[in-house]
């Protein structure tokens, strides 16, 4: 099937180009989403009478975007979940997550423009493309964590396999420090034992 793209498609086309597509495609993506029209001679005719002001629109939510991408790019989002010890997921983060986390923090984003090949499933710092207009992207970084605090250490730069391992180092010393505490403990005991004995011994011989 052949339509008229209406803005810059990628892998497909700039816009005013004709071209090819599966009428699948057409049909649920591009016609409802107003990026072409089919190709027909009287959308030809009206896309060339409205073309200068479709440049113009478009030129004008380009800007838009390029400003709302300059603030977004860069900007570190943090998503609390529940996850297990290796640092899996109950569940994931999808692109309507990211977008309502953007959100909340005062930027304009839609779950469309979030771009996930697949859903997060792991604790961590997860690179996200935000797709703010056909020529414009900004990358964003999504915290997973399972606290607030977990989220700071792993903006700091600390993987959850490196605090575990600090978790578990950290509870190594404390029983490491327990047991000498117990057998400083246990000597202290045996010194007195055998201080006591000798008097014990000069006592029976008096």
């Amino acid at each position: 099937m052949q339509v008229i793209l209406l803005e810059r498609v990628a892998k497909l086309g700039q816009m005013g180009d004709v071209v090819d597509v599966k009428p699948g495609f057409a049909r649920n993506f591009l016609l409802p989403q107003g990026k072409a029209l089919s190709a027909s001679d009287a959308n030809i005719a009206s896309f060339e009478a409205q073309k200068a002001q479709l440049e113009a629109r478009n030129l004008e939510t380009k800007a838009e975007a390029a400003a709302l991408a300059e603030k977004l790019d860069g900007q570190q989002f943090i998503v609390i979940r529940s996850a297990s010890d290796a640092g899996a997921l109950y569940g994931s983060v999808t692109p309507r997550d990211a977008a309502d986390a953007a959100t909340e923090a005062g930027f304009t984003v839609d779950k469309k423009q979030v771009i996930l090949i697949a859903p997060i499933k792991e604790l961590g710092l997860h690179s996200v493309a935000v797709k703010l207009h056909p020529e414009v992207e900004a990358e964003i970084k999504m915290n997973v964590a399972r606290s607030a605090e977990e989220a700071e250490l792993q903006a700091s730069g600390k993987s959850i396999q490196e605090l575990a391992a600090e978790e578990e180092a950290a509870a190594e010393f404390e029983i490491a420090e327990l047991f000498d505490d117990i057998g400083s403990a246990a000597s202290e005991d045996e010194e007195l034992v055998s201080e006591e004995a000798p008097a014990e011994e000069d006592e029976a011989k008096a």
